[in-house]
């Protein structure tokens, strides 16, 4: 980390205190400690805007009767192989099941196979998380 600088900020008192409200809540030491994450959560946002190196994560609920899910979602996991770090596999109950993708590499490849997963018959629920490689985040 570097070296801390100081500097002020002007509010209305009405955004200070939903300001304060959300620290409290998301248990927060301080202010800057606040103000650090939001500002950082900016710049990942930008990372994924510019199409940069991202990392992240793609979860899929799917029920795992539906003919061929399962291996269609290997099929597409097996062509975007060198974009996928590590995958889990977690049996929900005995229909549905979780996969958690952790994804690194390009933007347009990571979205190219999210896009491809979701659309699979048979997922009934997929998001994406967007994460950095920390390489352009202090």
């Amino acid at each position: 980390m570097g070296k801390l600088k100081r500097f002020g900020v002007s509010m209305e008192e009405s955004l200070l205190k939903k300001f304060d409200d959300f620290i409290k809540n998301q248990k927060y030491k301080n202010r800057s400690e606040a103000i650090r994450d939001l500002i950082r959560e900016k710049f990942v946002e930008q990372e994924w805007e510019k199409g940069e190196n991202v990392s992240g994560c793609i979860v899929l609920v799917y029920e795992h009767d539906v003919r061929e899910v399962v291996n269609k979602i290997i099929d597409i996991q097996h062509k975007f192989s060198s974009h996928i770090i590590s995958t889990q596999h977690i049996h929900m109950d005995e229909e549905n099941c979780m996969e958690i993708i952790a994804v690194k590499g390009k933007v347009d490849r990571i979205k190219k196979l999210y896009f491809s997963l979701k659309s699979i018959k048979g997922v009934k629920y997929s998001k994406i998380t967007k994460a950095t490689t920390g390489k352009k985040i202090e």
